[in-house]
């Protein structure tokens, strides 16, 4: 089975949850011994791990004919690419792209972020997405979130071989509902030209349904995993107060994540008792307003903002934590909880989230109820039977959280869309 496959981030450079998802999916699907899987990201920077798959960068696929020679080429693109492939994608560039910037190997720049120009950028990326299509050999196209699904499009409509998206998010998740239409129509396009519709939960499939107006027959359930720690992580020590209680939220703080319902459960807590710090980790365009609002209830003096985290970071600041919060107010799944329960973190997630669908051994709030919130920080804070239980039988519960059984899961889809497809 030969996957081409279409993401926007691959670790270990990542903005957010995509990027680790990508990586465990793959993973998880690469221990099947029949599984090839070439992975396209808009920019490799070389040290990605490709003991498992292929990595074709975006970057480095010419659109445009130039006579370079092979030790160029290895100097440019030899950190991540086999050369060879430079030329072999060469050869089936299929239409004159002289009218769009590129450099000096016929590859059109990507920032390999999310930048002002995105549109630009997906557009391009889908152009590229021609070039690959017609020189790889593959099965079937997967195309991760909305960035990709040109792409996949444009890829099956080059090749002919059915496509399958991965819906990780909608714009409905990302706008509480004000939705961007440039966005909307590119989602609504890549469902309706794809053979099948992957969703990290229940909760996302219901959305592409009702929301998009898809067939529910084509519409599967996929929920995410987590991948086993490394030695690294594990062996890291925790910094712990004994005097005091660490809670933590970590992600954007963007309204889609309601950072404003954590600070107001935590200005609630802290009327209680005062020995609890609030860790609000992250970047996002609500950090200000945050900043003023912790200000405002009087608890700036109790609260932290150490900014975005990636890596190693995340599971030093999880492991010095007392308590992991997620409240947000639309989560598709929500990978972070999984990670800090990993880690022997007692975890409180919205009912509002994906991954409130497969875990049982946590404290579920309405994302609104602060009073709820505040509760749950204050019982595992103030009573050890609760932090322990939920520190042990959160750990257990997650370790049967597999990517290698969502891979099989993945597998069976492809295998049906196939067979429908002949």
């Amino acid at each position: 089975m030969k996957v081409l496959m279409f993401g926007w981030e691959f670790p270990p450079h990542i903005l957010g949850g995509l990027g680790t998802a990508s990586y465990g999916l793959t993973k998880g699907m690469s221990l099947q011994p029949d599984m090839e899987i070439t992975f396209c990201i808009p920019k490799p920077w070389g040290d990605e791990d490709q003991s498992f798959l292929q990595i074709i960068g975006m970057n480095s696929t010419p659109i445009v004919w130039k006579d370079v020679s092979r030790d160029y080429v290895t100097q440019r693109v030899g950190a991540y690419m086999d050369p060879q492939l430079y030329y072999d994608l060469r050869d089936h560039i299929y239409a004159d792209f002289r009218y769009i910037y590129t450099n000096d190997l016929g590859c059109i720049e990507f920032s390999g972020r999310y930048p002002d120009n995105l549109q630009e950028e997906i557009n391009n990326y889908s152009i590229v997405a021609g070039v690959v299509a017609r020189q790889q050999s593959f099965d079937i196209i997967h195309s991760h979130d909305w960035l990709t699904y040109p792409a996949g499009i444009h890829a099956k409509q080059v090749s002919g071989r059915p496509l399958v998206i991965h819906v990780h998010a909608t714009d409905f998740d990302r706008s509480r509902g004000n939705v961007n239409p440039t966005v909307f129509s590119i989602e609504k396009n890549g469902m309706d030209y794809a053979d099948h519709i992957m969703c990290v939960s229940e909760l996302t499939r219901q959305t592409v349904i009702h929301k998009y107006g898809q067939d529910p027959h084509k519409v599967s359930t996929v929920h995410n995993a987590v991948s086993p720690l490394p030695q690294d992580i594990l062996n890291i020590a925790p910094q712990k107060n004994p005097k005091e209680k660490v809670v933590t939220f970590l992600g954007r703080i963007t309204m889609q994540k309601g950072p404003e319902y954590f600070v107001e459960a935590a200005a609630l807590v802290l009327q209680r008792t005062k020995n609890v710090r609030f860790v609000m980790a992250g970047n996002g365009d609500m950090l200000n307003q945050m900043i003023r609002l912790v200000a405002e209830r009087g608890i700036a003096d109790r609260f932290h903002f150490p900014g975005f985290m990636k890596g190693k970071e995340v599971y030093e600041i999880l492991k010095s934590s007392d308590v992991y919060i997620m409240p947000s107010v639309s989560e598709p799944f929500g990978i972070s909880p999984l990670e800090a329960m990993q880690v022997c973190v007692p975890t409180i997630i919205s009912k509002q989230s994906g991954c409130a669908e497969i875990l049982d051994k946590c404290i579920k709030i309405d994302y609104w109820d602060i009073h709820s919130m505040a509760d749950a920080i204050y019982s595992i804070c103030t009573y050890p039977a609760i932090y322990e239980y939920l520190r042990d039988e959160g750990k257990a519960e997650v370790d049967g959280i597999r990517w290698e059984d969502v891979g099989r899961k993945v597998r069976k889809i492809y295998d049906q869309v196939l067979q429908n497809y002949q």
